[in-house]
């Protein structure tokens, strides 16, 4: 009889335990927005640099694919970066200071115009739709008029007070450009070496996830900058052309806010339309300003924003605008550089774990995923 004490059992080694990884990238998270919050004052320049590294970056590329060092291509992008920017200031600047200056002096003499020329219209108006007196509706819109311009003051106070005081405005000037360089310089090295401190497990995953980022990011950053700069020359040339006063400020500044979907153009059609009826006699100089509005909407609309933009951004006009609200709220001006990254990276990354949800036993419940759903390309769970 064999004795008991003489079988020996083999037992397979236990896996290793599962890594919990999660509540270090949360915690690594929460210390983050900590930092960024307590240190909203004096990342301007730093911001401001990264952004602009991260948009000269492709150009450097190019003339490192043409022969240039990258330490050369770093300077000669710069130095025309600088350049291009310094010709603005003193070209544009001014003109635009001037006619913002005079916009204001003369806005009191333009409302009364405006009211002399609307309020025939709107008394018709009044009798067929059973309106209220203009001076009752006067009341109205100055106590709401009131409320909003509150609302936009203390908005703009919180900005300027969490970013553009007088000793971070001189940062801007002169750190900007520093950081801009060196982040410039070395742009591919720091991508290698974060690339580098990646995960082993997910590091398939975080790339791809990383390069859909990038590919949002710069298709609204670079072609809706490009967007803008091209509508903000139409609106303000053809503005001019028609003889609209302050012309150059109402197209430049439509072009600019055109960053934030649907306030670019409604804003300057609005107030386009409100000098207009206020300057010219008749109606053909305000209506051929209404074109020009309409034809800026076909051009963006139709054909720049397809060309420049394209249809792979996926970011939705309310989640910018939510984005850059939140942003501006929580962290003044640094808050509104970082708001369409931040946009860009967490609407990436909910299309992507929608997409593993549909993959997962949680959608699928108890039923078997189909084969080539199973596994997934850079999964943990690897063999």
């Amino acid at each position: 009889m064999t004795d008991i004490r003489d079988i020996s059992i083999e037992f397979d080694e236990p896996p290793p335990p599962r890594l919990r990884r999660w509540p270090s990238y949360l915690a690594a998270l929460i210390v983050f927005l900590i930092l960024v919050y307590l240190l909203r004052t004096v990342l301007l320049p730093f911001v401001a640099g990264m952004g602009v590294a991260y948009f000269l970056d492709p150009v450097c590329d190019r003339l490192e694919e043409w022969g240039c060092s990258r330490a050369l291509a770093t300077t000669l992008v710069t130095i025309a970066f600088a350049l291009i920017v310094i010709l603005a200031f003193l070209l544009i600047v001014p003109l635009l200071i001037d006619q913002l200056t005079s916009f204001i002096t003369s806005l009191p003499d333009l409302v009364s115009r405006a009211h002399q020329r609307l309020l025939p219209l709107y008394e018709n108006f009044r009798v067929r739709f059973d309106l209220p007196a203009m001076d009752d509706l006067g009341s109205l819109l100055k106590n709401r008029l009131g409320t909003v311009f509150s609302f936009v003051t203390q908005t703009v106070q919180g900005v300027v007070s969490g970013g553009a005081a007088f000793a971070n405005l001189l940062s801007l000037i002169f750190i900007t450009p520093v950081v801009t360089f060196y982040l410039l310089r070395d742009w591919d090295l720091i991508i290698a070496r974060i690339d580098h401190l990646l995960p082993r497990d997910h590091a398939a995953t975080i790339r791809s996830q990383m390069a859909a980022i990038d590919t949002t990011l710069a298709g609204f950053v670079r072609g809706q900058a490009s967007v803008c700069l091209v509508l903000g020359i139409y609106y303000a040339s053809a503005l001019m052309l028609v003889g609209l006063p302050f012309g150059l400020v109402i197209g430049m500044t439509a072009g600019i806010l055109t960053f934030i979907p649907y306030v670019g153009s409604l804003s300057g059609f609005v107030t386009a339309m409100a000098i207009a009826l206020a300057s010219f006699d008749g109606w053909h100089s305000p209506a051929i300003v209404a074109g020009i509005f309409f034809v800026g909407q076909v051009l963006e609309g139709n054909f720049l924003t397809p060309k420049l933009v394209g249809d792979r951004v996926g970011l939705h006009p309310v989640w910018i605008i939510f984005a850059l609200l939140s942003g501006g709220a929580l962290f003044g001006f640094v808050g509104l550089l970082l708001a369409v990254p931040v946009a860009a990276s967490i609407g990436v990354l909910v299309r992507f774990g929608i997409g593993r949800y549909l993959v997962s036993p949680l959608y699928h419940g108890h039923h078997d995923l189909p084969p080539e759903m199973a596994e997934q390309p850079g999964d943990s769970e690897k063999k």
